[in-house]
């Protein structure tokens, strides 16, 4: 949808120029362009203004961001959606399992695309479906969408430079060290368009840094909780931990945690033990990062699905 935004010219910004100035703001080289047929697009001080124009402190910015992309081949769905949080830029989302992020082949009428599409031409307002940082299918909790160009430009630049804090919550089997970090690069598995695998000649790095939270143990036929003074030979024994990305690679805790001998349960492609969970327990618990507008510090939370709560007792 269309955006508006309004500066002020402040003093360290003396003497810069007008297209110098919005770059500074995150505006990318596309979203520029997408402004340069519209005349009042860029109004400084209510007149046009140009990429070569002077700014000085006290000056009036007002940006008209257009909207210029559609999704209108997204059927829109209704879903319930559990919203974590919403305003004029960016919509946060707690995803539950089993919902695809995008349209794919066999996959047209469910998934978050979808009831995001429903979700809006409810409110009567246009949408263009932009997921940040996206999840697979049975990985539940929070995930962002940008509500314009602009906001998807910032935050997306923020992906790619690191700068939003991704924390994931994870059951694995047995009981892993305190912490650790595992730096393997991760490729496509032959013959598979799925299937990821530790590739150390054709893969990409992947980092993932985690710490144990807890762990259980199977003892006279109940799981009670395992300190690290204790036995870890156990028939059965889960450990809960966190877990925060440097990269973003395909499937990259999944196959990074199996790596190490700590499969999460569930899993259909690499784990396939569905005795305490019937789908991957890997939930996306909290986003950290900077508002593209306001620049105010964010931190959403998405609460644990009952599912994952139940499997580690």
């Amino acid at each position: 949808m269309d955006r508006i935004l309004t500066y002020t010219v402040q003093p360290d910004e003396e003497n810069m120029l007008l297209l110098d100035f919005l770059r500074s703001k995150g505006f990318s080289r596309g979203i520029l362009s997408s402004m340069k047929p519209y005349k009042g697009a860029i109004l400084l001080n209510g007149e046009r203004g140009f990429g070569k124009s002077v700014l000085h402190a006290g000056n009036f910015l007002r940006i008209h961001i257009p909207e210029t992309e559609s999704s209108e081949n997204i059927l829109p769905v209704k879903m319930d959606l559990s919203i974590l949080y919403e305003d004029e830029d960016l919509l946060v989302i707690n995803k539950p399992a089993d919902m695809p992020v995008h349209p794919s082949i066999g996959n047209y009428d469910n998934t978050l695309a979808n009831g995001a599409a429903w979700y809006f031409k409810e409110k009567g307002q246009t949408f263009v479906y932009r997921c940040i940082n996206r999840l697979d299918r049975d990985t539940t909790g929070a995930l962002i969408l940008a509500k314009n160009p602009y906001s998807a430009a910032v935050l997306s630049a923020q992906m790619k430079q690191r700068q939003i804090r991704r924390t994931y919550l994870a059951i694995v089997q047995e009981i892993t060290p305190s912490h650790g970090t595992i730096d393997a690069p991760i490729g496509r598995t032959d013959g598979s368009t799925i299937e990821r695998q530790i590739d150390p000649v054709n893969g990409e790095r992947a980092v993932t840094h985690y710490e144990r939270l807890a762990a259980y143990a199977l003892h006279a036929g109940t799981f009670s909780p395992v300190s690290d003074a204790q036995k870890t030979d156990f028939l059965q024994a889960y450990s809960l931990i966190e877990l925060h990305l440097e990269t973003g690679r395909t499937h990259q805790i999944r196959v990074h945690m199996k790596h190490i001998g700590h499969p999460l349960p569930g899993d259909f492609l690499y784990n396939p033990d569905y005795s305490i969970i019937k789908r991957q327990p890997l939930h996306s618990y909290q986003l950290e990062f900077t508002h593209p507008v306001t620049k105010e510090v964010m931190c959403i939370t998405a609460p644990v699905p009952e599912d994952f709560a139940n499997a580690f007792h």
